[in-house]
């Protein structure tokens, strides 16, 4: 199988132009028919007929949202909602949890001696659980009142299959967008500000999460018993660095493509590596997801308002579906619950002690808690996990692992750098800088250091631009972790 990647020479070259430039000229009144077109074209070429079941979605939830809008205010619509939330949830238990549900099944049926049942591998379409969770999004904010609902088809179409955040996220809210569907425009500045903010998630992903991917797969390709403490660390620190600069990165490319079309996403990710607190960590992780959960999920279970045991009952069961999200294994339900369970005990009041410790402190227990979930997230199985945590902490028997820093090639090495630095807000940095040098007395040195930014950047795009084509070109290695998802 074969997908339209953001960063596939393909998508680069010729779908992304030629979609751009039809999208400028057809006319205001057919962009959104070409746009949903276009977006049905990205996502068939890789998953050709199921296609269909996306088809299947948008029509099935513009239909409930016409009926739930029609019966508002009466106790009708709760049902019709049920339906539609029901529905929405079977079709992603089907192509994402029927085999797991199966063979947890006959895990049991087998204790008991009892006939198992057969299910051949069902395939898991990509972006299924971003484009699920978006029709969810339509049909309880219609339900709420929140958004107004669209009799047009097409506008639901394009809500929920738009490509440049169809396959990785960020999960869009309905009523974030609505107005945008119907009446947008894109001006050279929006426009301008969308290549860049392409090019910066390019890079992310090319020249560090895909570097730093080929140590990290490395690393956990290997047994416990030849690895050694030290390698098992630095495979988790370029997986850390992986799984954040490939996620922001396409952020980063969905957010600026959606920019060149005219609509604006909100942001995802903001420097979560930084956090000093799990709490923390969450409003800056995947903000679009978390930000789901709190909305559609913790707030209707009560949220923090029935007292502290069932506000710790609500965040462990967000974090065990959270994980289950993420993917149909038990790995990523410890994951979550691995989170909930350092929610709850900075709520418990780990968090007030956090407060008063050295602010290092802080962002080291965060990276250690984030550091050692990963290692859940990343491998197959509970046991392997506990195998390869076992080596972390020299408490198994490591062997002559085949990796050494010395055989991490040059690109991967920068890699591992760049990431480490660009984790943290430098640029931001940077700019608080130059307003404290305008702001003390210094106009002219800000207006000298006001040139030269301008001129870095214009430099600097240009040169993740370049290189990031070039490694793509040749062939790089490029993964595609949303598989998984």
């Amino acid at each position: 199988m074969f997908q339209v990647v953001f960063s596939s020479i393909i998508f680069l070259f010729m779908f992304l132009p030629v979609t751009l430039f039809v999208y400028l000229i057809v006319g205001r009144r057919l962009r959104n028919y070409f746009l949903l077109f276009a977006s049905l074209v990205f996502y068939a070429w890789g998953e050709t007929a199921y296609v269909l079941i996306m088809l299947l979605s948008i029509i099935a939830n513009w239909v409930a949202g016409l009926t739930i809008d029609y019966f508002k205010g009466r106790p009708q619509a709760k049902l019709f909602l049920g339906f539609a939330v029901a529905f929405n949830l079977g079709l992603l238990s089907i192509f994402k949890y029927a085999n797991f549900i199966v063979n947890n099944l006959n895990a049991v049926l087998s204790f008991f001696e009892l006939p198992t049942m057969a299910l051949q591998p069902v395939h898991l379409p990509i972006g299924i659980s971003f484009f699920t969770f978006q029709a969810m999004s339509y049909v309880i904010d219609i339900y709420r009142r929140d958004a107004v609902v669209q009799c047009h088809p097409v506008n639901i179409g394009l809500y929920i299959a738009l490509f440049p955040q169809l396959i990785a996220g960020p999960i869009v809210r309905f009523h974030d967008i609505a107005a945008q569907i119907t009446h947008r425009h894109v001006s050279f500045q929006d426009f301008g500000e969308g290549v860049e903010r392409f090019i910066i998630g390019l890079g992310k992903k090319v020249l560090i999460a895909n570097q730093v991917a080929v140590v990290s797969d490395q690393v956990f390709a290997l047994e416990a018993g030849a690895l050694s403490p030290g390698i098992a660390w630095l495979g988790v620190l370029c997986y850390t660095l992986q799984i954040y600069f490939d996620f922001s990165g396409y952020s980063d490319m969905a957010i600026g493509l959606g920019r060149m079309f005219g609509f604006r996403f909100l942001e995802n990710f903001n420097y979560p590596y930084i956090a000093k607190s799990v709490r923390e960590f969450w409003r800056r992780w995947h903000i679009s997801l978390s930000s789901w959960f709190r909305d559609y999920l913790y707030i209707s279970l009560g949220g923090s308002r029935r007292g502290n045991l069932r506000t710790y009952l609500n965040l462990l069961t967000v974090f065990f579906l959270c994980g289950l999200w993420h993917g149909a294994s038990w790995n990523f339900v410890v994951w979550g619950l691995l989170h909930g369970f350092f929610l709850v005990i900075e709520r418990l009041g780990f968090e007030k002690l956090l407060a008063r410790l050295w602010v290092p402190l802080r962002h080291f227990y965060v990276l250690f808690v984030v550091m050692i979930t990963w290692v859940f997230f990343r491998v197959d199985t509970i046991s392997a996990a506990i195998g390869y945590l076992a080596v972390m902490f020299g408490q198994a028997q490591g062997g002559t692992s085949p990796v050494t820093l010395m055989q991490i090639g040059r690109d991967s090495q920068t890699a591992i750098i760049a990431g480490i630095i660009f984790s943290a807000p430098v640029f931001s940095w940077l700019n608080r800088f130059r307003l404290a040098v305008s702001s003390n007395g210094y106009p002219k040195m800000s207006t000298i250091f006001d040139g030269m930014a301008g001129a870095m950047k214009a430099v600097g795009l240009s040169l993740v631009l370049y290189l990031s084509i070039l490694f793509v070109s040749s062939g790089a290695y490029n993964p595609f972790i949303y598989f998984r998802f």
